[in-house]
């Protein structure tokens, strides 16, 4: 009866915290907050003056007494203080203050946390106003949203590819039979971006022109059609704005690096999956999801190394958001995904 009661009152949330965007899903409602996972202080008082989309606009502009912060690396909290501040502000945000009772919250959280981590998003929440934080690791929440049956007795393999980590598990009877972190996904990608441009022009450009770059023509597959892009940056050398053009084939290139290493993790995933489940994905195949796997051509590169059927699910932007918000919301049914 009580636990009816806190639920009318209370608004359950649930968050995808990922280190390049932050996702809200409120129960009964479905996503309602997708903002970059940005924050900018004041140097002076230490105080947040900006978060999300506000904050992001704003990197590599801001005046001296203004420093712009993200938050988490690797899909970890690194700041554990603006953490709280940003996932206090977002609760506001959402819940507009009309609830009596404070949220009980689920957070998704790399398959490679340690104690340690997990411990500061748990603090974070609690200390941003959660009454309960529960942890679902992000390839089954990735899963349950991409709308796969995790709890057949069934192999799945899923590949999440974020912005500071790549989740690759195989998942069956709701349970990951295999998982891997590996530490390299969307940044990478831009630094890797970042950095050829550097070497090659003598160009500097910033986090948000590589991320740009990379979305319009960066692939990891040869195109039908190579794309190019004009990109602004500062000549290393002069100290004076400059302009290229790049090609889509430079890009790849640029990105050859990061992009095997997360085939090498796909590779090694299917080496160390048990043979019965093995048969379950040579049938159905691997599912990517995540920001990383809108990348041009990566699904036909996996797809060519591994000799298996690669697809691209429906909405990977919103796929763990939204399985962590299924799995919170039916919670009798997935009482065991969660981790904490």
């Amino acid at each position: 009866m009580l636990s009816k009661i806190f639920s009318f009152l209370s608004k359950d949330v649930a968050i995808d915290l990922g280190t390049a965007n932050t996702l809200f899903y409120l129960k009964g409602e479905g996503i309602v907050l997708n903002e970059p996972t940005v924050v900018v202080l004041d140097k002076n008082s230490n105080k947040v003056l900006y978060v999300g989309l506000a904050a992001k606009q704003m990197m590599g502009k801001t005046p001296p007494h203004m420093e712009v912060i993200r938050p988490l690396k690797d899909g970890v909290i690194s700041d554990f203080e603006t953490t709280k501040e940003m996932i206090k502000y977002f609760i506001l945000k959402v819940l507009k203050r009309k609830r009596l009772i404070k949220p009980k919250i689920a957070v998704c959280v790399p398959a490679g946390i340690t104690q340690v981590e997990k411990k500061a998003v748990i603090d974070s929440g609690l200390q941003a106003g959660g009454r309960e934080i529960l942890l679902i690791e992000e390839p089954m929440a990735a899963a349950i949203g991409a709308g796969l049956d995790i709890t057949a007795p069934s192999g799945n393999l899923i590949v999440d590819i974020g912005g500071g980590t790549t989740e690759v598990a195989v998942i069956s009877l709701s349970s990951v039979a295999y998982s891997e972190s590996v530490r390299i996904a969307g940044d990478e990608a831009n630094e890797a971006i970042m950095d050829y441009l550097k070497k090659k022009y003598n160009l500097f450009v910033g986090e948000n022109s590589a991320e740009l770059v990379k979305i319009a023509i960066g692939c990891a597959y040869p195109l039908e059609e190579e794309l190019t892009y004009d990109v602004a940056g500062r000549d290393m050398v002069t100290g004076i704005p400059r302009n290229i053009t790049v090609t889509s084939e430079e890009i790849r290139e640029a990105l050859k690096e990061p992009v095997n290493e997360i085939v090498k993790s796909v590779r090694r995933a299917l080496e160390k999956t048990p043979p019965e489940l093995s048969a379950d994905i040579y049938d159905k195949g691997v599912f990517l999801t995540g920001g990383g796997a809108l990348l041009k051509g990566l699904d036909k590169l996996i797809s060519k190394e591994t000799g298996l059927k690669v697809e691209v699910t429906e909405s990977p932007l919103t796929d763990v958001a939204k399985g962590t918000g299924i799995a919170l919301e039916n919670y009798s049914i997935y009482r065991d995904v969660f981790i904490s």
